[in-house]
């Protein structure tokens, strides 16, 4: 495979990762527009939320059956669009019916989008022999600070969603199906065979799996934990001002896109599973920052430590799995990438009951533990020698991106 194409597909697959950003930001950050503009009660918003991530898991699960058929970079260049025409469709409607159903559809796309794109980075990280992954996920973060931005220039203008989601998808649509001509996926064929049929699938072992999808969920319960409680923690627990309360989540969006920037040459220079491992304690010292704060600005300190600790684990994790099954990654990804969603449904609730019965502080200290299990399962990273291309991570002579 020529180094031209590496670098194209690298640059199409980051693009693709940049988009997904904006398009999920977009969303989530305007979850209290859209429960004013269809209506949605209290008591119905969490089943509403709730349906998201679970038919992302559907999808998913979908996505691997439909890989040992067509590439994922064929899913990835049908779903991507459809994600953001779902936006729009939640965007447009006027009736709860209009909503469940483009929620729904944006659920299941959204889950064949995640799944596929991550089976193309671990694929195209092995042609390059070294660590990109995290560099993948860095514009993804990136992503979603434009979308962030995005939605709080639609609030504060008080546009309606549609007016508000329309602009970027008329611009990310268009540029994603252009940039999509560039797809490549890192393996030769033969290599990549394996991944098609059932054969990959009874391949990979669920004993091995295991491991990494236990550490997928605990660092999606931390990342849930920030999204959804570090306003309220702050404002509530910690005594700052509404306005202050809004900043940890935008300061913890910054240092994860920082920690992903440089996370690749981190793991190129100590090795993943020590990158992991680092990552792992410094997430638990956030959370103990947090847990124990005395005020508003020291609790501010605690998230910006989360940024920087959760953001490698997800990356790697998906690395970490296309390394122990390479013959069976594309199935190995779409299995992983469900532990995403219930880290995701799991976390908001835990924390919320947690806080609710004992208090908020306490409940902090539930992910700081969890996250610490990761160093458990660090091993299942890779030791110095863990192979992520044809022989090992190694510094090419000419950089191909």
């Amino acid at each position: 495979m020529t180094e031209a194409r590496l670098r194209y597909g690298r640059g199409s697959l980051a693009f693709s990762f940049f988009v997904q950003g904006v398009t999920f930001a977009l969303l989530v950050t305007r979850i209290p527009a859209i429960q004013d503009q269809y209506g949605i009660s209290d008591g119905l918003l969490p089943v509403f939320l709730a349906a998201v991530p679970i038919l992302a898991g559907v999808g998913s699960v979908v996505t691997e059956k439909v890989v040992a058929r067509v590439r994922p970079g064929t899913v990835l260049r049908g779903a991507q669009p459809f994600v953001m025409l779902a936006l729009l469709g939640v965007g447009a409607g006027d009736a709860v019916w209009h909503a469940a159903v483009a929620l729904a559809l944006f659920g299941l796309s959204v889950g064949a989008l995640d799944a596929s794109m991550n089976m193309m980075g671990v694929s195209l990280q092995r042609a390059y022999g070294r660590s990109i992954m995290l560099g993948f996920h860095a514009v993804f973060s990136l992503g979603g600070i434009v979308g962030a931005s995005l939605s709080w220039a639609g609030a504060h203008g008080d546009l309606s969603l549609l007016v508000s989601y329309l602009p970027a998808v008329a611009v990310l649509l268009p540029a994603a199906l252009i940039g999509s001509r560039w797809y490549t996926e890192g393996g030769a064929k033969g290599e990549e065979a394996e991944d098609a049929g059932g054969a990959a699938a009874a391949s990979v072992s669920f004993r091995l799996l295991l491991p990494l999808c236990l550490v997928m969920c605990f660092a999606y319960i931390g990342d849930s934990t920030v999204s959804n409680w570090s306003a309220k923690y702050l404002q509530d627990v910690l005594g700052s001002s509404e306005q202050l309360s809004t900043v940890p989540y935008n300061v913890y969006m910054v240092t994860t896109l920082l920690g992903r920037a440089v996370g690749d040459y981190g793991v190129r220079r100590i090795g993943a599973a020590a990158v992991v491992r680092l990552g792992s304690v410094v997430a638990a010292v956030g959370f103990g920052v947090v847990a124990v704060a005395p005020g508003a600005w020291a609790g501010m300190a605690g998230f910006t430590l989360l940024g920087f600790g959760l953001c490698v684990i997800v990356p790697q994790t998906f690395a970490a799995a296309g390394r122990l099954f390479p013959g069976a990654s594309d199935v190995a990804v779409a299995r992983l990438n469900i532990f995403n969603y219930v880290g995701f449904l799991v976390g908001s609730p835990l924390v919320g009951a947690l806080g609710d019965a004992w208090n908020y502080r306490g409940a902090m200290l539930v992910p700081m533990v969890l996250v610490l299990v990761t160093l458990v399962y660090a091993r299942s990273f890779g030791g110095g020698g863990a192979r992520y291309g044809g022989g090992h991570e190694r510094a090419r002579t000419v950089d191909v991106g």
